[in-house]
């Protein structure tokens, strides 16, 4: 019937957001596909979560505390070249060189919109 996608199932993530009500959101939309989601509330926590386990996905907000999600996108990259990682911002920013993430969705997004980003940034050839 509609074009959309199968949404992708059972997926380790990692989601990175400062905004406990926005994280808390996000965490349910995902489980709604079976999702695994770890939380962070920051950048430096989500460092030391993502040097401990695999995720299939970074899930990243844009402005946070101690680490902005560019910084730790780059940084996450360094360790992980391929590690897929979706930025969720309000802001007008872009994957590029100064944003080394594989994609970004702007808020406010619905669950369609986030089952697309999840998939098309997990679609990413490695």
């Amino acid at each position: 019937m509609g074009t959309q996608p199968e949404p992708l199932l059972r997926k380790r993530i990692l989601l990175v957001e400062d905004e406990r009500c926005v994280r808390d959101s996000i965490r349910q939309l995902l489980h709604l596909d079976d999702h695994t989601v770890i939380e962070a509330n920051n950048g430096a926590e989500a460092l030391g979560l993502f040097a401990q386990h695999q995720f299939d996905l970074v899930l990243t907000d844009y402005v946070m505390p101690f680490i902005k999600g560019t910084e730790l996108a780059a940084r996450i990259k360094k360790l992980a070249p391929n590690q897929p990682i979706l930025m969720i911002t309000a802001y007008g920013i872009k994957p590029g060189p100064h944003n080394s993430v594989d994609a970004v969705l702007r808020k406010p997004f619905d669950l369609d919109k986030l089952r697309s980003a999840v998939a098309e940034t997990l679609s990413v050839p490695v």
